[in-house]
This record gives C-alpha cells, structure tokens and sequence, in this order.
C-alpha cells in the first residue's frame, strides 16, 4: 500500500482517521494509531510486522537498561553498542547479504548458489530511527520510553516509516505522549497531504514514464538507437523524477502528521534552487543528512581535526550515505562521487562563510549539471550501461543528436515539463506570501484559492491515478 494509491486516500486513510476522531483521549487514539500502523505496514509483508516488532523491543529494553546504568556509564556505553550492533545486522542481513555473496562469489566462484532476501519494506528508515533514539538515550538527551507501544508507535507511524523523513525521537517524544490538533493545523495538513499527492500522481509519475522511455536502464538496450538529446531528455526527467517523487512522499508524511498533531520537521528544501553542492546537500534529504552528521561525522571528530583526518571523515561519511540508498556499487560510487565534489567545494572553491565571489559564481553554475550526473550513477546499477549512456549523450555511441522521438517528447509534454521544473523552485513559497499582504483584496483572493486548491488537486490526482496504473515507488528499493 501506497501513499498515491486510491485504496489508501479514500479507504485506509479515511477510515483510519475517522476512528482516531471518533475516540477520546491520548490513550485511545494512540492505540488506533498503532494497530492502523501496523496494518499498513502489514500489506507490504505480514512476516515483517515481527522484525519490526522485535526490534523496536531489542532498542525498548536496551533504553531502559542504559538509563538505569547511568548516561554515559562504561556500561551503558557497551549496552548501546549491542544495541546498535543488533540494529545495524539486522539491516545488512536483509538488505546486503545478497551484495556481498554476490562479490565473493564474482572474486573466488563461492558460494554457488546465493539465497534470495527479500527486503523488508522501510527497514533503512526505521533502523537508523531507533538507533538514534538508543543513543539519544545514552547521551542523556532524551529519557527512554516506558511504553514499549509507545516506542512501536513511534517506529511504525505510517505517516513516515516506509518513505521517511527519518523523524527523531525527540522530535515527537511530547507528542506521543499529550498533543492537542487545532482546526488551523489540520487545514495546513490536508493541503500539505494534496500538494504532495499532486506532486507525486500528477508529475512525478509523469517524469517516470518519459524518463523509462527515453532513458532505458535494462542492459539489453539499443542504446545507438537513442539520439543524444533523447539521452538528455531522459536524464532531466529522471532528475525531475526523483525530487518530485521523494519530497512529494515528504509532503504527505508532514501533512499526515499535522492532521493528528504530530510535527515533522521539513526533509527537502528545493535542493534544486541550492548554490553549490554543499547547500543541495543541506536542502536535499535533509533527514539522513543530519542522521550522518550527528551520529557519524561529528564523532568522528567532524571538521575539528587536521586536513588528512578531516578529508578521511568525509569519505566515510559519503561512503556509508551512498551505501545507505542501495547494495549496488552505482550507490557507492555516487556517495564517493558527492565525496570528491565537497571536498573540492571545501577546499578548493573555500565555499563557506567567506566564500570568494569568483567561487561563489562557479559554484552556481556548475551545481546543477553535477547534481545531473550524480543522477545518472544513481539511476544504473549496470555500470556498463552507464557508461553507454554518457557516451550517447556525447554522440560517442554513433547515435544522432537530434531524431523524431526527441521532437515529438519534447513537443508533447513541453507544458508538462515546465510545470515540473517550476514545481522543483520555491515558486509556491512565493506566492503564499502575498496572504501577508495588507491589503485586502489580496487576502481574500489567497485564502479562497487556499481553500479550493487542495480539493481540485485531490480530484486531479484521483482522476490520474484512476486513469493511469503507472505509479511507481521509489522508496521500495530503501
């Protein structure tokens, strides 16, 4: 089950929260939170309801352990570590013991045969969850939750726990346990849940079909066939694609929570607006971002070391965010890939506080095409084909620049596609501050287009979804 499935919007979503008004009290709505939780998640693989029951009890007991030792405490500090080993195998068993076989066997023909795992839907979010809700505990941040359905409350929320953002424990720890829903906050829920419906049915699938079509990633492809603008084409699509498909996937998370009281903070940041790779990576995921710098890079020592150690804490950090996304090496290399951009940015380009206008300039002008071939390593896994690919862009395939497939993309969706760039810009944020506006017409103007434009997105996206069986989810491969 799907966010952009109609199923969800108008039956799980509906009924879900019509029980969860119908019921008084923090208890009670918990508890319809929780078992809706669990049946949503529960669509996707029954038999994961028990890792992920047994998980969050492995982190609820540890918590509890840590807290009683003492913040802080040798102790404590090795029962976090045991905690965090547990979390952090589970992961790689489901998620990388096909990767690994699969380049033993490549380097030595061993083992013969390599077991098929099937991958816990959401397991990288969750996990990286209540790993920091373990360590939290230990550093004496937060205190540790005495309601194991509480802390499974908090880990299965439907709102997030399949496609982010990777809330932290202390983010919600209030709310879980007292939160109040005003009218105002639910509006702003409700429009922010069709904004990101509309994003996601209305142009991200969009994206998709023409990036499939023009920009194949099945090895058996013609890739000669293809002109160098098909290529291209099929490229920025996928760009458009990917941002359109995760933020709007972000946008439903934080409206969904607003309807019940719950506070997401915000994940993307129109990372496509950025002015160097640095910023995008401030603006873009901003979740697993600040994951790595708070329990990985700062550790490490951050930025208060020598150069060599300083460069030696990036590579990790980059190598683990590549990782995280996907056992493939394409997601290695594009983690090392954002590794060698920011070094460079760092030192360099000195982009910084003080960063030198000339830099400054460079940065802006080269971030999107870096962003864009970051977006092509992503996109294959066949390396080969990658390759083919960046060769066909450059004509180096003996393809044309220019065919009929290409002029007729193009000249079909060229309102489409300027819709969905101006979408990926704070063009909206823009807009919405002319309800501040003093004068009056204005304001009547904006509140009734406030009121009316949720609802005609919500139509639209059913009438697409309904006309339309394309809808692809990204957040699966995570």
């Amino acid at each position: 089950m799907v966010f952009s499935s109609l199923f969800f919007i108008f039956a799980f979503l509906v009924i879900s929260y019509a029980l969860y008004a119908a019921v008084k009290g923090i208890r009670a709505r918990n508890i319809i939170l929780l078992v809706s939780s669990l049946i949503f998640y529960a669509w996707g693989g029954p038999a994961f309801v028990l890792l992920l029951c047994l998980e969050v009890f492995v982190c609820y007991v540890s918590a509890l352990m840590i807290e009683t030792m003492g913040a802080k405490s040798r102790r404590a500090l090795v029962t976090t570590w045991t905690c965090v080993g547990f979390c952090l195998a589970l992961l790689i068993l489901f998620k990388y013991t096909g990767f690994f076989l699969g380049n033993v066997q490549a380097l030595i023909g061993f083992p013969k045969v390599i077991p098929s795992i099937i991958l816990p839907i959401g397991i990288s979010f969750y996990t990286f969850q209540l790993i920091s809700y373990v360590i939290d505990v230990y550093r004496g941040e937060v205190a540790a939750q005495k309601s194991y359905a509480n802390l499974l409350l908090y880990a299965s929320l439907f709102h997030q726990c399949i496609a982010g953002p990777i809330v932290r424990y202390a983010d919600v720890a209030r709310e879980i346990e007292e939160r109040k829903v005003t009218l105002d906050e639910a509006s702003r829920g409700v429009s922010r849940f069709a904004v990101g419906l509309a994003k996601k049915a209305l142009l991200a699938n969009g994206c998709a079909m023409i990036a499939d079509s023009l920009l194949p990633s099945a090895a058996t492809t013609d890739l000669s066939a293809l002109s160098s603008v098909s290529l291209l084409l099929g490229g920025l699509c996928y760009m458009l694609q990917i941002y359109l498909d995760f933020s709007a996937y972000s946008d439903m998370a934080i409206g969904m929570g607003l309807m019940v009281g719950f506070h997401y903070k915000e994940n993307f940041n129109y990372p496509y607006a950025a002015s160097s790779v640095t910023d995008f990576w401030r603006r873009w995921h901003i979740s697993l971002s600040s994951f790595f710098r708070d329990y990985v890079y700062i550790p490490l020592g951050g930025n208060r070391v020598k150069v060599p150690r300083h460069i030696l804490n990036m590579l990790i950090v980059w190598g683990l965010t590549g990782f995280w996304h996907g056992a493939s090496w394409n997601f290695v290399l594009w983690g090392l890939y954002y590794f060698v951009l920011l070094v460079f940015e760092k030192y360099a380009l000195r982009v910084g506080k003080d960063t030198p206008l000339a830099s400054k300039i460079a940065a802006r002008i080269y971030v999107l095409p870096a962003v864009y071939i970051g977006w092509l390593l992503f996109r294959f896994d066949n390396l080969s084909l990658l390759w083919d690919t960046v060769k066909g862009i450059v004509c180096a395939n003996g393809n044309a620049f220019f065919d009929l497939s290409a002029q007729t993309t193009l000249s079909g969706n060229c309102i489409f596609l300027v819709i969905s760039i101006l979408a990926c810009f704070p063009i909206v944020p823009m807009l919405a501050r002319l309800r501040e506006a003093k004068s009056a017409p204005v304001n009547v103007v904006a509140n009734a287009a406030a009121a009316v434009i949720p609802a005609v997105l919500v139509i639209l996206s059913a009438l697409a979804l309904i006309g339309d069986s394309y809808n692809p989810f990204l957040y699966f491969r995570f």
